[in-house]
């Protein structure tokens, strides 16, 4: 009867083992795909931020660079009388004095930066996302090892543990971003 009592309770703390690695890796899979769906949230919000902080910045940099190249050139046409040119020269001047403005108090915003910064960030942010998928992927192995492989596998049958897919992305998403695409919404 002892003989039997103590099979019976190593049984059970095997069981229980291999329970609370099954819970474990569960638990890792949950974590890691929680990190990826942050990720992924971080892209759904921040590629539409940056694209329009960009747009924004270049609507205001076009008007200023059309106004004083339309006005110069008006200036320049010879068919403008004298209070012509003198409102010409006021309002190029204007224009400049924007353009010298939004250079002195925001230096980095040039548009060749804020697409640099757009790049990188969207490179910064790809890297982070595939690294994520790949952490999850890892535990999503070593979880469907363990749901698969002896002895833990007749444990996950009796607690009804299943297998888990790994990440894999889409078609569309294997697409390379269409970067253009956002700016011509």
């Amino acid at each position: 009867m002892v003989i039997f009592l103590i099979v019976v309770a190593v049984v059970g703390i095997f069981v229980a083992s291999m329970y609370n690695t099954l819970v474990r890796k569960k638990n890792m899979v949950a974590n890691i795909f929680a990190t990826v769906d942050t990720m992924l949230k971080k892209r759904y919000n921040l590629i539409p931020n940056l694209v329009a902080t960009v747009e924004q910045y270049m609507l205001h940099e076009r008007h200023l660079l059309t106004e004083v190249t339309r006005l110069r050139a008006k200036a320049l046409s010879g068919d403008a009388s004298d209070e012509e040119k003198i409102d010409i020269d006021r309002r190029i001047s204007k224009a400049i004095r924007g353009i010298l403005v939004a250079v002195e108090n925001y230096p980095a915003l040039k548009a060749n930066e804020n697409f640099m910064h757009l790049q990188i960030t969207l490179n910064e942010l790809e890297e982070q996302i595939a690294a994520a998928r790949r952490a999850y992927n890892a535990a999503v192995t070593d979880y469907n090892n363990a749901v698969e492989m002896l002895p833990t596998n007749v444990v996950a049958s009796l607690f009804n543990y299943r297998r888990k897919r790994l990440f894999e992305i889409s078609p569309v998403e294997r697409r390379v971003a269409d970067v253009h695409a956002l700016f011509q919404r």
